[in-house]
């Protein structure tokens, strides 16, 4: 009897949303030969991860079993699915697959750290399809909020993986392929073993809206607008872009693209042929001696990002523009959970200046989402028959309603989140074993391990504050009073005395006294010191800082 299994493995996106990475192989245990599909990111946020630039996936699983990857596969170019292809490629050199949209982004990120653009491969979508190893690979196309989406029909020796990736079932997104039930009806027809499933929508009631029903909503707001209207949406639904800018031209407005991911992205989409007619722009040059009630700005920054153009606009002036009372702001977007605060900084920002914000509190009339709805993955289930449903991307909560929806529909499912492996090779899903399956931090220039404590020590003294004691010692003796440097801590305690002063003073005293076996041991005397600083600040200021001791030998 054969021993060799059909496995699945979230390294990231199954328990969150975002960091998509994941992995199924086919072989015997630890000897299978794997496939990687989607390399993704997720954004850092100050509470958890300060100072972070971006967040990954940890692939040091991956890594030690890189000579067994047959290839990388990427859904689509969202940031959360493509966006770690140029950090992560390097250790993992395995060649990459994509259409040609995503490839277009791909081969961008990987040009941009130093990774080979050869790597790249352009695909053909469905029922074109390629042997990789054990299994056969066809990119499936369906709907959503970018070019181009696929998901991943896969064939293994133990039978049909459907990897939905994200999607709807738009029959009218206005740019990129509708959903076409009769195609998904083929590819279900030999029968379906598994369908690893987007689940980001499950608690959405209603069935999913058409991306063409947003454009007459906004274009009658546009039209109503009197001053200035600023619109942002995610840069990568080049389709609801071009609907805002069609509004624009159609109140008869010049329109103008701001940020350099919105222009980015509609340059590509236009240069890979996936958007055709979009209206002609101006530059933020030539805008600026347009009238304001003939103007619409198209920016970056739904999300609430600090450094886009819509944060810009609401802290003054951006490439010399500028929001003036009466002017119109739309947020043509949903806020991801988690960027809450952001997206609200900007909106009261707005407010401060007179500006009126619409967003998706507003009868939700100017956004639709690009995930699939409960009835949507109902009609999935119905359509694939699956033999069993693996929930993905989504919070913990998001897969587990998932799963009882599938055992709702009399399919088998498991809730496996990040780092459990599935094996899939019988009749139900079963959790084979648990990996560390941790995440990546971007740092400036560095790739960091969660458990490297650098992230830890930063929201340590982010928290705390910290105290730096320098101490100069010559033969055991010390050449002065210690001295002392504080950084985010108040100038003065309880005691209404400075704390640098405080605290040199404790110090200098226990110096003082030491017998010269304490000051001869770098160890013991950095322990006293630390506890003496921890002890006076809790006294004077009510926290214990991080404390570093900086000990000084002079030879004589």
């Amino acid at each position: 009897m054969s021993n060799e299994r059909l496995i699945y493995l979230a390294l990231g996106g199954a328990g969150e949303i975002g960091m998509n990475a994941y992995v199924y192989g086919w072989g015997a245990p630890d000897k299978e030969r794997l496939i990687v599909v989607d390399l993704g990111v997720t954004f850092p946020e100050m509470e958890g991860s300060p100072g972070v630039d971006l967040i990954f996936a940890d692939v040091e699983w991956l890594e030690a079993r890189r000579d067994r990857i047959e290839g990388i596969f990427i859904t689509h170019a969202h940031e959360d699915h493509v966006g770690a292809v140029g950090h992560l490629w390097h250790r993992l050199r395995a060649p990459i697959y994509a259409r040609r949209f995503t490839a277009h982004h791909a081969a961008r990120k990987l040009s941009e750290h130093g990774g080979d653009e050869k790597a790249i491969n352009v695909v053909e979508p469905w029922p074109d399809t390629r042997k990789y190893g054990p299994f056969s690979v066809g990119f499936a196309p369906i709907s959503h909020s970018i070019p181009e989406s696929s998901s991943l029909v896969i064939d293994t020796p133990a039978g049909r993986i459907v990897h939905t990736g994200d999607f709807k079932l738009d029959r009218t997104p206005l740019v990129g392929e509708p959903w076409d039930p009769d195609l998904w009806a083929g590819i279900a027809a030999g029968g379906v073993k598994a369908l690893v499933c987007d689940s980001t929508n499950v608690f959405s009631p209603h069935a999913g809206r058409s991306e063409a029903t947003v454009g007459p909503e906004i274009t009658e707001l546009v039209s109503d607008a009197k001053g200035m209207v600023i619109a942002t949406t995610f840069a990568s639904n080049v389709a609801r872009v071009k609907t805002l800018a069609e509004a624009g031209v159609a109140a008869g407005r010049s329109v103008c693209l701001l940020g350099r991911a919105m222009r980015r992205m509609v340059e590509a989409s236009v240069e890979t042929g996936v958007l055709t007619d979009f209206p002609t722009v101006v530059s933020p040059e030539e805008a600026g001696d347009i009238p304001r009630e003939n103007l619409m700005l198209l920016v970056t920054g739904s999300q609430g990002e600090r450094r886009a153009a819509s944060a810009g606009l609401s802290r003054g002036k951006y490439l010399g523009l500028e929001v003036k009372e009466g002017d119109l702001f739309l947020f043509s977007s949903k806020t991801i959970p988690g960027n809450e605060r952001g997206v609200a900084r900007i909106i009261n920002a707005f407010s401060e200046k007179g500006v009126d914000v619409v967003d998706e509190n507003s009868g939700g009339h100017y956004h639709v989402s690009g995930h699939a709805n409960r009835p949507d993955l109902d009609t999935m289930h119905a359509l694939v028959k699956p033999q069993m449903v693996i929930p993905m991307h989504g919070e913990h909560r998001h897969l587990r309603e998932h799963a009882k929806l599938a055992e709702s529909n009399g399919l088998q499912s498991i809730v496996a989140p990040n780092g459990a492996v599935v094996d899939m090779t019988g009749n139900r899903p079963k959790i084979a074993e648990y990996i560390e399956a941790g995440r990546t931090y971007l740092d400036g220039a560095v790739q960091i391990g969660a458990l490297d404590g650098v992230v830890r020590d930063r929201i340590r003294m982010a928290l705390n504050g910290h105290v730096l004691v320098t101490l100069i010692l010559e033969d055991n003796d010390a050449l002065g009073d210690p001295w002392v440097e504080i950084s985010g801590l108040p100038e003065t305690g309880r005691s209404k005395a400075a704390l640098v002063d405080v605290l040199e003073e404790d110090l200098g005293q226990f110096v003082g006294r030491a017998k010269r076996k304490t000051l001869s041991d770098d160890e013991a005397l950095e322990k006293e010191l630390r506890q003496i600083v921890r002890k006076t600040a809790l006294d004077e200021i009510g926290k214990r800082p991080e404390v570093t001791v900086v000990i000084s030998r002079l030879s004589a």
